[in-house]
């Protein structure tokens, strides 16, 4: 007979807005919302108190990166546009993403984490699975010294919940957000998951969820009870047996501990769209900025790459991409951007521009292969009439 396992999911409570309020106490207990360019930085006055900017006075095509959760109660949500967001909750306090600062306090807590166990398995900035089945004392024991952990570390709070799979572990900790500690057993799936609405299932997705909408499947209860042979005409055989297993709380996936980076990229939205020779300083500036930041992300997490790449996107949403692959592989930022300019070079440059980014891919732990990277000057294209 297979043992019961523990599987624990990890996320992180509003995380990046949270990071926000260890820099700004005076804003807790108010909408707040991450997202804003430089523009939205707090000014320090003579007093010493900070003046905020408000998200009615935003304007651009930004979209939230995150809120609080009473920016969250008004109807803001990561991902909604900012000029939406402006009405819903104008007075909400804007402040800009500082991508730095997370990426220091994701580190904190996965360390922290990593006191009890290696069994990790890294999902994102702000959450991770851990296999708890091989440590001694009760899961839900360990669950909670492990949050406590965190906070210590961070001072920032995280949900968790521990289950048999990881299925259950990751819809589990949203269930008592924030600060939760969540416990589900295969008892509690038609108490705690079936009442749940199917997109909250991870790996259904909004077209799946308009789909069994369609056929009044909108519950994981109403999948669970559904025909199987109607989910496989509209969805195939293998997609259909998939939502039938999930809607039981079944899934044997292990906790992958170790995985390789396919690719590491970095990418900036405009505030507005820029012209390749009227902005040239400006497109300049954050091209290099995306290389340095792309190399800085390779050395930290001891990558190189072989391929370059470069993405594109114009102010008529069009997109298009780039890629060359240089002689050695390298997390140089100098040489990054060498070819990245040398990928620029083969896209038109006709067309204001909404989107920049820079990739790296083809990635290789650094010191599989050795070689001394070869410096190549080379004008950027950004000039072009």
């Amino acid at each position: 007979m297979t043992a019961t396992r523990h599987i624990a999911h990890l996320d992180m409570d509003a995380f990046y807005a949270s990071v926000e309020l260890l820099r700004y106490p005076e804003l807790r207990g108010q909408p707040v919302v991450i997202g804003g360019g430089r523009n939205a930085t707090p000014e320090t006055l003579a007093d010493g108190t900070r003046s905020f900017k408000r998200l009615r006075d935003y304007a651009g095509r930004g979209v939230v990166t995150t809120s609080t959760y009473e920016a969250r109660a008004l109807g803001v949500f990561s991902a909604m546009g900012m000029m939406k967001a402006a009405q819903l909750a104008p007075d909400a306090i804007l402040l800009p993403t500082d991508f730095d600062s997370y990426r220091h306090y994701s580190r904190l807590f996965k360390e922290a984490v990593a006191t009890f166990t290696t069994q990790i398995e890294n999902r994102g900035i702000d959450e991770i699975y851990i296999d708890l089945t091989d440590l001694p004392g009760d899961p839900a024991e360990t669950a909670a010294r492990i949050k406590q952990a965190v906070r210590d570390a961070t001072a920032l709070s995280c949900s968790i919940s521990v289950a048999p799979n990881k299925l259950l572990a990751k819809i589990g900790s949203e269930l008592d957000k924030p600060d939760g500690l969540t416990i589900l057993t295969p008892a509690d799936i038609p108490l705690r998951i079936w009442p749940l609405p199917v997109r909250k299932v991870n790996g259904i997705g909004p077209k799946a969820n308009e789909k069994l909408a369609a056929i009044g499947i909108e519950t994981v209860g109403d999948l669970a009870r559904a025909d199987p042979e109607i989910l496989q005409a509209r969805f195939g055989r293998t997609y259909s047996a998939w939502l039938l297993e999930v809607a039981q709380g079944f899934d044997d996936r292990p906790v992958v501990v170790s995985s390789e980076p396919k690719s590491m990229s970095r990418e900036t939205t405009f505030e507005r769209d820029l012209h390749v020779r009227h902005d040239r300083a400006e497109l300049s500036a954050a091209f290099t900025d995306l290389c340095t930041r792309v190399a800085d992300d390779l050395r930290r997490k001891g990558y190189e790459g072989r391929t370059v790449g470069i993405k594109l996107r114009y102010n008529d949403f069009s997109t298009v991409t780039r890629d060359l692959t240089v002689p050695f592989p390298t997390a140089d930022a100098t040489e990054i951007r060498r070819a990245a300019t040398e990928c620029l070079k083969r896209v038109p440059l006709d067309r204001r521009l909404r989107l920049l980014g820079v990739r790296v891919t083809a990635l290789l732990p650094v010191g599989s292969y050795v070689a001394e990277p070869q410096a190549v000057q080379g004008e950027l294209p950004f000039a072009a009439d």
